[in-house]
């Protein structure tokens, strides 16, 4: 596919629709897309990142068909090779080409890719480059998600090339955003899964970015928008640190004493007018886990003893959210155990990176009794008051 965004400015990049896990770990419910745009200016020709290594020849093949002379810079605004996998092919296509990005991802690109060293060109923060008629400021924005990331903005049409920054995982026919709400949720869960660590980093280039003219953003997943405030407002809003009233629940049960606890809670909660976010982990998507973390105010997992500790889904749940490190205020547990355990002892070791106040956990020995549901209720109630007490702001 190829498209025109402005006069001179190509999307060349390749459609992954097929695509189904990303890192190894991340599903992709609607395939991904690697975005790499062509810019042909009245004297220069650049090329904005590239493909996956696995599309190279389809990217080759866009190129073609807009048919540059030749490309005198590649710029690589992120070395991860689902970006720049597909810069050595480009180098041996058009050998005169030279690598343009930052010292950092120079030495990432060399240790991924072995690109020669010579054939780079090094710029800083805030520097120009001139196409002739078509200028490149590079504008540094590191930690979305990589420490070496940059953004490059075309002055002349105010189209920001934003790389990982503002992507989505999806595959849609058609380079611009017509669907916003089916959007909005791939780049939720996008930010959900890789970005929600770096929250900091990215109120911080927010506000860099707050400083430019921008008509359109051009990631490198996803398609282009042609309204930037949708997705920068999705920005400030999910990396802010604003809960909501919403409780998440990952569970999982062996022979359903769990469940019946995890039941009973999410009850007593839904009366007490609190949104319930209940996921079995025998089955659950670790993307809908994520989205669900942008929002929750309350973590309560749900775990039965297993060989007297947690449940290995729970901890490779707990594993999980330690690294997305939301910013989720409270954490608790219900737990099932039969003739021991140290499952609640264990959980709160396990996310030494989430900053929240543990509320009392609520064991149960065997199938939950009366005064266990009393428990969870009185859980209820204490989660209940601490979303009152003000956490929600």
């Amino acid at each position: 596919m190829v498209d025109e965004l402005k006069p001179g400015v190509y999307f060349v990049g390749a459609l992954h629709p097929d695509r189904r896990l990303f890192d190894k770990l991340i599903p992709l419910p609607d395939g991904t897309s690697y975005n790499s745009y062509l810019l042909v200016g009245s004297e220069k020709t650049a090329l904005i990142d590239t493909v996956d290594p696995e599309k190279t020849e389809i990217l080759l093949n866009n190129i073609d068909s807009v048919g540059p002379e030749r490309i005198d810079y590649v710029i690589a605004n992120h070395a991860e090779q689902d970006h720049s996998g597909s810069i050595p092919a480009v180098l041996e296509r058009y050998p005169g080409a030279q690598v343009v990005c930052n010292q950092k991802c120079k030495g990432m690109l060399i240790d991924h890719l072995h690109i020669p060293e010579e054939k780079f060109y090094i710029i800083e923060d805030g520097q120009e480059l001139s196409l002739g008629d078509k200028t490149l400021r590079f504008i540094f924005t590191p930690w979305v998600h990589w420490p070496e990331t940059m953004s490059t903005y075309l002055l002349e049409d105010k189209i920001l090339f934003s790389c990982d920054f503002f992507g989505a995982h999806i595959a849609l026919d058609g380079v611009f955003v017509e669907d916003k709400e089916r959007v909005y949720n791939s780049a939720k869960r996008y930010y959900a899964e890789i970005m929600m660590p770096f929250a900091i980093p990215i109120r911080k280039n927010l506000e860099i970015l707050g400083g430019l003219e921008i008509d359109m953003i051009a990631p490198s997943h996803g398609q282009v928008y042609r309204d930037p405030s949708f997705i920068i407002n999705a920005y400030n809003d999910w990396s802010s640190d604003i809960v909501r009233n919403v409780v998440m629940i990952p569970f999982i049960s062996m022979h359903d004493s769990t469940r019946v606890a995890v039941d009973h809670l999410d009850r007593m909660l839904k009366q007490r007018g609190i949104k319930t976010l209940v996921y079995d982990l025998a089955t659950a998507d670790v993307g809908e886990i994520a989205m669900g973390l942008l929002d929750a105010a309350t973590i309560v997992f749900g775990s039965p003893c297993f060989l007297s500790g947690i449940h290995p889904s729970v901890a490779n749940a707990a594993f999980i959210i330690n690294c997305l490190r939301p910013k989720t205020r409270f954490l608790s547990m219900v737990s099932s155990y039969g003739w021991g355990g140290r499952a609640s002892g264990q959980l709160q070791e396990m996310l030494p990176l989430l900053k929240t106040e543990m509320l009392e956990p609520v064991l149960i020995k065997g199938l939950p009794h009366k005064e266990d549901l009393a428990a969870i209720e009185a859980l209820s109630d204490k989660i209940k008051e601490k979303h009152d007490g003000g956490a929600l702001r």
